[in-house]
């Protein structure tokens, strides 16, 4: 066996580890790393919860899994709610970054939230919260459903991704008001509380959700504004905002366009099918027998009031 069919190898005996209970005939072992509770992570005094959404009729669903992201083993959690159709998926980075990614299926909306720690000792503050909202193709991801059929039977094990999607660049051409944003998704408002002046969407996102079927062009457009033309005080007049890189500024104290890269080291993106068995009579059924795994990066460009609030863009 070659060094490529023993790296594959390694891979799907790694994501057999995660069935689907649907096509299991017994109860999920005792060691089953599968609860329902809410998991909080202490950041130098700062303690974070994930979002609490309504479980009415089908209780969430976490995982946690440990996966091997640029040399360092990060442990990755992975909640589902099937009764509000959502995803959430967190990790903490090993420069203590907390990134937290949301998926809303109903209304096709991405959150990623990154609470970045400040560099105290450079005059910045304990930590930072940023949110980016986009527009989400509900193909993307392991649905909601899918994901909560979901059962570790080796939960220690280390995963690598099958597939690398690459790099993706998001250019956020516009602030989100946080307190305005339920007609985007509702969740928004919970998740990215802290993040108000440093919430940012697009207008290619925009121009999405105005197609959603009960969507208001109104409403959303109430949500956003455009941070390259701000209205002058006192007047209608709008004056264009031209800034630079924060990498190509030296005063600290600068506005700036900053970039924060995010990657999402492994995640269910899609559904693996096997064929049963055949009697020669009928022809062999199939049934999910797993999952297909991808790691997938995010380069998010956006306004920064000043550099200091970007020094990793240097």
């Amino acid at each position: 066996m070659d060094i490529f069919s023993e790296k594959e190898a390694k891979r799907q005996n790694q994501d057999s580890s995660l069935t689907d209970e649907s096509q299991r005939n017994k109860e999920p072992d005792q060691s089953d790393s599968v609860y329902g509770k809410n998991l909080r992570f202490p950041i130098l005094g700062y303690r974070y919860e994930l979002p609490d959404l309504p479980t009415s009729y089908v209780p969430s669903i976490t995982l946690d899994t440990t996966l091997l992201h640029g040399g360092d083993i990060l442990l990755e959690t992975i909640s589902s709610n099937v009764t509000e159709d959502v995803i959430t998926l967190e990790f903490q980075r090993s420069d203590g970054t907390l990134v937290t990614q949301l998926i809303d299926f109903k209304n096709e909306v991405q959150v990623i939230k990154a609470l970045v720690l400040g560099e105290e000792e450079r005059g910045q503050n304990q930590y930072q919260v940023m949110c980016f909202v986009n527009h989400f193709y509900k193909v993307d991801f392991i649905s909601s459903d899918a994901m909560s059929k979901l059962r570790q039977k080796n939960p220690g094990t280390v995963r690598v991704a099958e597939e690398d999607r690459g790099h993706v660049n998001y250019t956020m051409d516009l602030f989100l008001d946080v307190s305005q944003s339920k007609e985007i998704s509702k969740h928004v408002t919970t998740l990215c509380s802290e993040a108000a002046g440093s919430a940012y969407t697009r207008n290619d996102d925009i121009k999405q959700w105005i197609q959603r079927p009960g969507s208001s062009e109104e409403l959303l457009l109430a949500a956003v504004y455009n941070f390259t033309t701000m209205p002058q005080t006192g007047t209608n007049d709008t004056r264009s905002l031209l800034v630079s890189k924060c990498a190509d500024t030296s005063n600290l104290w600068a506005p700036c366009t900053c970039s924060l890269e995010l990657c999402i080291g492994w995640y269910p993106c899609g559904l693996k099918f096997c064929k049963g068995k055949s009697d020669g009579k009928k022809i062999a059924s199939t049934y999910r027998c797993g999952i297909k795994t991808c790691k997938k990066c995010f380069i998010f460009s956006y306004y920064s009031k000043m550099k200091q609030n970007c020094l990793w863009d240097e």
